[in-house]
């Protein structure tokens, strides 16, 4: 049904198909370990503009169905309908709108744009891989790929955007710099690889930029619906990527980048987990606790969603970065203090890996 939606959207908007003749579609199979094998298809349409290079502009529009899958975070999920209205209906909104306002806004850029939606991002980028593995187009001639993957729930009070994979090309954190404000205030990564659809494009050695507002306590779980969706904010994004789009435009083919994939590297070194989802976009000194999972450590010791995690054991947290540093040393079964900032008070909870 989504791919449906899709396909009708993408051939109001005019977009012509670049997945099987007509139909938009992309069709691939996939084995993913427990979950078998199957067939999925990415939903592609292109923008001609008569240009040499081309923008990708992409989301994923698999989640986790009737919650069957495995990675549901609700405590009793099967058969729970999981319409991932943020992860990531928001994101693939975004790239039906984009594609219908540069069909639309009678200004031909000097770059043609590619619009794709993949399937099987939840089960491991199977749906991106598989583009980038067989192209429907001339991979070279790609300037850059923009994904939006949780783009629906800006944050009203801090009107965070965090974007990731600025160090993939030298043009990304100036032109974002300058274009961040007060209705948007952007908070940068440099690594290029992240747990999303982007990556798949970063690993063929294309410019990427991933877009996300922010994790929440709804994540995976059926209450992320509609009526969450902070419409307005969205919109704000969407703009900020035109304008990107516009300020580029003038620009010959980005120069790519490898990067340092800290994150990655410090998340596979994880002995122990806390049961918190960190924000992505604070700007505030330690960890601020976006959403907090029933039943986990955090959640026993009394840590509560907009705690800030300032200190565990004796190791200080200043950052993300720290706090999954930090998630190394630890053992299952230890017991160790954990200093946090709630409401600007200090306290300390003592928490049980």
């Amino acid at each position: 049904m989504a791919a449906a939606y899709i396909q009708g959207e993408f051939k109001k908007i005019g977009l012509e198909p670049k997945g099987d003749p007509s139909v938009y579609t992309q069709s691939f199979p996939f084995k993913a370990g427990t979950h078998g094998t199957g067939k999925a298809a990415n939903i592609v349409g292109f923008l001609d503009n008569k240009r040499e290079n081309t923008i990708i502009i992409g989301a994923h529009y698999d989640h986790l169905g009737n919650g069957n899958q495995g990675s549901s975070l609700d405590a009793n999920p099967q058969g729970k309908i999981h319409n991932g209205a943020d992860d990531n209906a928001s994101g693939v909104a975004g790239v039906i709108e984009l594609a219908r306002y540069f069909k639309g806004n009678k200004n031909k850029e000097k770059y043609n744009f590619l619009f794709i939606c993949f399937s099987g991002e939840e089960l491991g980028l199977f749906g991106s891989k598989y583009f980038t593995e067989h192209p429907t187009f001339d991979l070279s001639k790609t300037n850059y790929m923009l994904n939006m993957d949780m783009i629906g729930r800006l944050d009203a009070n801090t009107n965070g955007l965090a974007v990731s994979g600025t160090g993939t090309s030298p043009v990304w954190e100036n032109s974002l710099k300058s274009l961040s404000s007060d209705a948007l205030k952007i908070k940068t990564d440099s690594a290029g690889v992240g747990p999303s659809d982007h990556t798949s494009f970063y690993l063929k050695n294309i410019p990427v930029l991933h877009f996300f507002t922010g994790s929440h306590s709804d994540y995976h779980k059926p209450s992320d619906d509609w009526d969450k969706i902070n419409y307005a904010g969205e919109a704000e994004v969407l703009k900020l990527m035109i304008k990107l789009i516009d300020k580029l435009d003038s620009q010959p083919k980005l120069t790519f980048l490898t990067t340092k994939n800290k994150s990655m590297s410090s998340a596979r070194s994880f002995k122990v987990t806390m049961g918190v989802m960190p924000s992505y976009t604070s700007s505030v000194e330690g960890l601020q606790v976006d959403g907090v999972s029933d039943g986990k450590p955090a959640q026993k010791a009394g840590i509560l969603t907009g705690d800030i995690i300032t200190q565990i054991g004796e190791l200080p947290i200043k950052d993300i970065q720290g706090y999954m540093e930090a998630l190394g040393k630890f053992e299952k079964g230890q017991t160790v203090p954990v200093k946090v900032k709630r409401n600007g008070s200090e306290m300390t909870v003592n928490v049980t890996f």
